[in-house]
């Protein structure tokens, strides 16, 4: 066997043996593993979102009572600045409340997804949804809108995997809207609970004062 020739097999067998290393470091999991993952770190999620909202409907309620005490007392000006406090609280809820809605339906679609396979033309809308939530939640629970913004990479790397096997495309203005219709419905939801399960604030000129024009 002449030197050239071992060289030759020991170059080709080293390669071989990195190759196959490095293939497997490259290797990614099934896409339906990473599915799977994704739905799991929604429930995480949904779980941080529901017990911020819980803390949140509490202070609600201490402010509105506070609010309520200082008009009982004649006290105004200290009646405004709880009121003041209340209507942030609630803004934060509402976020909460549609962030809540729209990832249980995501979480949902995720589910069927997983079980019937159609990725492409399901999972589109869900990544718009799921980057939109990042954004909303972006000043309010930072840890939560980076973990989004790492499931919407992951949702929108599987769509483009699941589009390159299939040879499907999708409308990116269509899944654009469907997106938008799954947060207007949440939207909904979350002001339904909020005027269900919270008071108005008592505080008359506080209101007028809210919803005149110059104030929108």
């Amino acid at each position: 066997m002449s030197s050239k020739f071992l060289k030759n097999w020991e170059r080709k067998d080293r390669s071989t043996i990195f190759g196959r290393i490095g293939d497997k470091l490259r290797r990614k999991p099934p896409l339906k593993e990473r599915l799977s993952n994704s739905i799991y770190r929604l429930n995480v999620i949904q779980t941080k979102l529901e017990n911020l909202g819980r803390k949140m409907e509490y202070k609600d309620r201490d402010l509105f009572n506070k609010c309520s005490e200082a008009l009982s007392r004649g006290d105004e000006e200290r009646a405004k600045i709880y009121a003041n406090e209340c209507m942030e609280v609630r803004r934060v809820l509402r976020v909460l409340l549609r962030s809540q809605h729209a990832i249980e339906q995501v979480t949902l679609r995720l589910e069927t997804i997983r079980e019937f396979g159609d990725v492409v033309g399901a999972m589109a809308p869900v990544t718009g949804v799921v980057h939109s939530l990042k954004n909303q939640l972006s000043g309010i629970m930072p840890e939560v809108s980076y973990e989004l913004g790492v499931i919407g990479d992951t949702l929108n790397g599987l769509v483009v995997e699941a589009g390159e096997a299939t040879g499907a495309s999708y409308d990116f203005e269509t899944y654009n809207e469907e997106a938008q219709k799954i947060l207007q419905a949440a939207s909904a939801v979350a002001e339904q609970r909020i005027k269900e399960n919270l008071p108005d604030i008592p505080l008359p000129s506080f209101q007028a004062a809210e919803k005149s024009p110059d104030k929108e």
